[in-house]
C-alpha cells in the first residue's frame, strides 16, 4: 500500500487553471495545461512561464558555532564544491557524491550571510536530510511552511520587477532577500529552461497571492512538468534519475565542471568527499562513457530506454536514452544517453525504434543557447 501523493498549497489553482494533475516524485503536480505542452514550451521561450516547483526540498544548514567557515567546511565533506569560497548573496550547483563516485542527489546551494540554503529534489529530500544530520557541527532544517516557483523566459525579469523592483539588478546566480506586500521573498536568478529566470520561495500563506500576481502580468502562463521536461531536455540539463543516479559518476554525468580546481588533486581542499578515490582519477583520465546529445533523423522522438548502436546491424548496445523527447524549439526530436567518450561530434550512431534501427548523430549539448544574464 502506497501513501497518497501530497498536494503543494497551488494545487487547487492548478485544478482551477484546468490543469492535468499527476503523481510526481510523491507528489500531485500539473503536467500541463489547456494550452498544451508544446505552446507552454514555445510561450517560456518567448515571454515568461511560471512554475510550481514547491515539491522540491528547501533545507537550511546553519552552523552551531556561528561561524559560516564551519558549515562550510562541513559541507565540503558531503559536496565536492567549493562552498567556502562562495560569497554572501551567491549560490551554485553542486552534487551529493557517494562511497562509490556515485551522485546520490544533485541541488543549488547559497550562502546566506549566517546559513547555507540548500534547493534539493523531492524525490531525494528526505535521504539528503539525514545525509546532512550526519555532520555534527551544523543544525539541518527542513523549510515546510514555504513554496517554491520558478518564472522563467526572456521577459521574467521584465515581469519580477513590476511587482519586485530590486530583482532587476540580480545577476544569474545571485541569491536575495526582498520583501513584497509585507513578505520576504528568498529569491535566486536562476532555472532548468536555459532562459533567464528567477526561482522563488514564498510562505504559503501569501504563496497563492504572489503566485496570482505573477499570472495577472499579460505576458506569464502556467507551465506544466511536460513542458518543464522538454525545456530542461534541450538546454542540456541531466535529470536527476534517468540522466544521473547513485550508480553514475560525475563525469560520466559530464558534471565534472561542477567540481572545481580547489577540490582536485593540487587544490587547497583536494579530496575528502564521498568516493573521491573513484571520482577525482576519473575526471583527470576520462570515463569511458559520458552523457552526450543526440540529434535523431527525421521527427521520430527516441525516449527513455532506447537502445543506441555503433552500426545499423547487429552488434551489442552501446548505451540507453536516458532523456529524449521533441523539441520544440529545436523544431525535432532530442535525447541525451551515455555513450563512449571517444565517440565524436556529428558521429553517426543508430537507435532501435519498433524493431528498426534510425540514423541519429551524436550532438554538441546544449541544443539551444542558453541566454542566462551572466
Amino acid at each position: 500500500m502506497t501513501d497518497d501523493p501530497r498536494r503543494t498549497p497551488l494545487y487547487d489553482m492548478h485544478v482551477g487553471l484546468g490543469a492535468r494533475m499527476v503523481p510526481f516524485a510523491g507528489w500531485e503536480m500539473p503536467v500541463q495545461y489547456p494550452m498544451g505542452v508544446m505552446a507552454e514550451h514555445l510561450h517560456t521561450r518567448a515571454q515568461a512561464g511560471l512554475f510550481d516547483v514547491s515539491h522540491m526540498g528547501q533545507v537550511l544548514v546553519t552552523p552551531r558555532d556561528g561561524n559560516m567557515e564551519t558549515a562550510a567546511l562541513a559541507l565540503e565533506r558531503l559536496i565536492p564544491a567549493d562552498v567556502r569560497g562562495l560569497a554572501p548573496g551567491r549560490q551554485r550547483y553542486g552534487l551529493f557524491t557517494n562511497d562509490r563516485g556515485g551522485i546520490g542527489d544533485d541541488l543549488m546551494f547559497a550562502n546566506r550571510g549566517d546559513h547555507v540554503l540548500l534547493v534539493v529534489n523531492a524525490g531525494c529530500a528526505e535521504g539528503d536530510i539525514a545525509h546532512l544530520r550526519t555532520l555534527d557541527e551544523v543544525d539541518v532544517t527542513p523549510v515546510t511552511d514555504r513554496g517554491l516557483l520558478a518564472l522563467q523566459g526572456p521577459l521574467a525579469a521584465d515581469v519580477l520587477a513590476r511587482l519586485v523592483p530590486e530583482a532587476a539588478a540580480m545577476r544569474f546566480m545571485d541569491s536575495r532577500i526582498y520583501p513584497w506586500d509585507g513578505v520576504d521573498l528568498w529569491i535566486s536568478r536562476s532555472g532548468y529552461t536555459g532562459e533567464d529566470g528567477f526561482e522563488i520561495s514564498v510562505a504559503d500563506t501569501r504563496l497563492q497571492s504572489f503566485a496570482q500576481a505573477l499570472l495577472d502580468q499579460p505576458e506569464v502562463a502556467p507551465i506544466g512538468l511536460g513542458a518543464r521536461d522538454s525545456l530542461r531536455l534541450e538546454a542540456g540539463m541531466p535529470l536527476y534519475g534517468h540522466d544521473m543516479d547513485a550508480d553514475v559518476t560525475p563525469a560520466q554525468a559530464a558534471l565534472g565542471w561542477s567540481i572545481p580546481k580547489v577540490r582536485r588533486p593540487g587544490g587547497a581542499r583536494a579530496g575528502g568527499f564521498p568516493g573521491a578515490d573513484t571520482i577525482l582519477p576519473e575526471l583527470a583520465d576520462g570515463a569511458a562513457t559520458i552523457r552526450r546529445g543526440l540529434r535523431p533523423e527525421g521527427r521520430a522522438p527516441i525516449r527513455e530506454g532506447v537502445a543506441i548502436f555503433a552500426g545499423a546491424e547487429g552488434g551489442e548496445a552501446i548505451g540507453h536514452v536516458s532523456s529524449g523527447g521533441f523539441g520544440p524549439s529545436v523544431g525535432g526530436p532530442v535525447a541525451m544517453a551515455r555513450l563512449p567518450a571517444e565517440l565524436p561530434d556529428g558521429a553517426t550512431v543508430y537507435a532501435e525504434l519498433r524493431g528498426k534501427r534510425v540514423l541519429v548523430a551524436v550532438a554538441p549539448l546544449p541544443f539551444i543557447t542558453p541566454s542566462y544574464k551572466r
